[in-house]
């Protein structure tokens, strides 16, 4: 399930880095030719395992090669999850942070929410008093401004927690709390790891 998991995630993220504002030509280009779908995502990662080079509280160190090329990135699981109606089912959500040194991309944050997002909405992310517009794709979510993706990782380094609100493609409305405790140690070992 990781392996699927983190090899969604991470093409995603290649999708991502495309899409966003700051988005280099060599990015779109990358994205181009990597995004796949989600059931293929395993297959499009050369099958790559990733390996845990750490765990600090929730949040785990991750390295993987998909394809040849070097991903770490720190993963986590919410601390608490609601819904609106109650108790609607879901797959579980994950919160990643990427490192992806063969596109000279850093501490990109996405989530997977574990359910479709309803199409063309935003989702938020709300950590250390600010609130951060996300865009949503399937079931993944990115800052809709990358430019301010820098502050909002220093923001998620320095707090308890961050709070995650999206709504489904079905109309639910799901409130996604992350303990940020072991965010930063996470980090540190995953820059150590995947220098650019």
């Amino acid at each position: 399930m990781l392996t699927a998991l983190a090899a969604s995630a991470l093409l995603c993220g290649v999708a991502h880095s495309a899409q966003a504002q700051s988005a280099s030509p060599k990015a779109a280009k990358a994205a181009k030719t990597a995004a796949v779908k989600p059931d293929k995502a395993v297959a499009a990662a050369g099958n790559a395992e990733p390996t845990l080079i750490g765990q600090f509280g929730p949040w785990g160190a991750y390295t993987a090669t998909p394809n040849g090329k070097k991903v770490c990135f720190a993963l986590a699981k919410p601390s608490s999850s609601k819904t609106n109606p109650p108790n609607r089912p879901r797959d579980p959500a994950y919160a990643f942070v990427s490192t992806r040194p063969a596109e000279k991309v850093a501490n990109e944050v996405s989530v997977m929410i574990g359910y479709l997002l309803k199409p063309g909405s935003e989702s938020t992310l709300e950590v250390g008093g600010a609130s951060y517009a996300m865009y949503t794709q399937g079931d993944g979510l990115w800052i809709k401004n990358a430019a301010e993706e820098e502050r909002m990782v220093d923001a998620m380094r320095k707090s308890a927690d961050v709070t995650i609100k999206g709504v489904s493609a079905k109309g639910t409305e799901t409130t996604d709390t992350f303990s940020l405790k072991g965010l930063a140690q996470a980090l540190d070992k995953v820059a150590q790891d995947c220098k650019r």
